[in-house]
């Protein structure tokens, strides 16, 4: 591959074909959605070949970017390329230098120093590379649930993609669920009481969301969402995990303002959970949360076979949290 200016890195959502393309970072399910953004604009009909840069044997990459196994165009995923091997570098080396004009070939690297090479030869000659960074912050979240509405021509309004988040949390995979349930069976346009018909219940009477109500001081709410859960079949174990997990966090953020300590840089915190945090210690001083913490630790001895009724147990702790932080 002849030397060239080093093309400039764009975010997934402008995946575009090209001989050689690179998907780095380490958020698998923005990769996936650029490796269909590529394919969808390859057009109907395209074949993909699915390499395992881990597991290559050589040739492999040759023999699938071959014009001639093909009707048509394709497209070849190399996925794992964090993890490749030998043969896979020699290969990767060989087949920039010289890449099909014919063929897509995709390259997807999770992170860490692994095939530097290769990764370095491809970007300095010129190879578009489209970033999947980690999701971390809660503006992160709304933004990719806009982006999955608008990537299915259904645009939604703000308030519904944040009343979504707010219901079915953190988690990318279950976001994109979430987004793509709504897409296929709500006709028209898609609002706010339609997340409520589907998720309102369902969904907030998870983990975090027992937690959030609770450290916010919402005794009934947070009683209510417990007793759900529980009766929805979620293991007690969990639900006081999280709550212990977002006492952690607010005494991790509350300590770090009188140590003079970053919680994002010292403490290794997401921003968003920081400020979130922050928010959330106005309802709290020093005293309360040590109370809340001995009560989320003698919960956690009775559920985990120190006591008779871990159900009780847990609703008795939650809401000795709810009350401690209630105005």
């Amino acid at each position: 591959m002849p030397p060239r200016t080093r093309a400039p890195e764009a975010t997934w959502h402008r995946a575009k074909p090209a001989p050689v393309v690179l998907v780095s970072g380490p958020e698998s399910l923005l990769a996936a959605r650029a490796v269909e953004r590529i394919h969808h604009a390859m057009g109907a009909g395209v074949a993909i070949t699915t390499l395992d840069a881990g597991a290559y044997t050589s040739g492999a990459l040759l023999a699938a970017a071959s014009p001639s196994l093909f009707d048509e165009p394709g497209l070849v995923v190399v996925e794992g390329a964090e993890a490749m091997n030998d043969a896979f570098l020699a290969d990767g080396l060989s087949y920039a230098a010289a890449p099909e004009p014919d063929v897509v070939v995709v390259i997807r690297h999770g992170g860490g120093v692994r095939g530097k090479r290769l990764l370095d030869t491809l970007r300095k000659g010129g190879v578009p590379e489209y970033t999947c960074p980690a999701v971390k912050r809660d503006n992160e979240f709304a933004d990719f649930v806009a982006a999955e509405f608008e990537r299915a021509g259904r645009p939604a309004p703000a308030a519904v993609v944040r009343r979504l988040v707010d219901a079915v949390g953190t988690d990318l995979p279950e976001l994109a669920a979430a987004t793509q349930q709504l897409l296929g069976d709500v006709e028209g346009a898609i609002d706010e009481d339609a997340v409520a018909r589907y998720y309102g219940t369902r969904v907030n009477a998870t983990a975090f969301s027992v937690a959030d109500a609770a450290v916010a001081g919402q005794v009934s709410t947070a009683v209510t969402l417990v007793r759900h859960a529980l009766a929805a079949g979620v293991d007690p174990v969990p639900l006081n995990a999280a709550l212990a997990s977002k006492l952690r966090t607010l005494a991790k953020v509350g300590a770090s303002r009188g140590r003079g300590l970053d919680p994002t840089r010292d403490l290794g915190l997401p921003p968003w959970q920081v400020d979130r945090a922050r928010r959330e210690l106005r309802r709290w001083n020093a005293e309360s949360l040590a109370d809340a913490i001995e009560a989320i630790a003698a919960a956690d001895a009775e559920i985990k076979g120190g006591g008779r009724a871990p159900a009780f147990a847990l609703e008795r702790a939650v809401r000795t949290v709810a009350e401690l932080a209630a105005p």
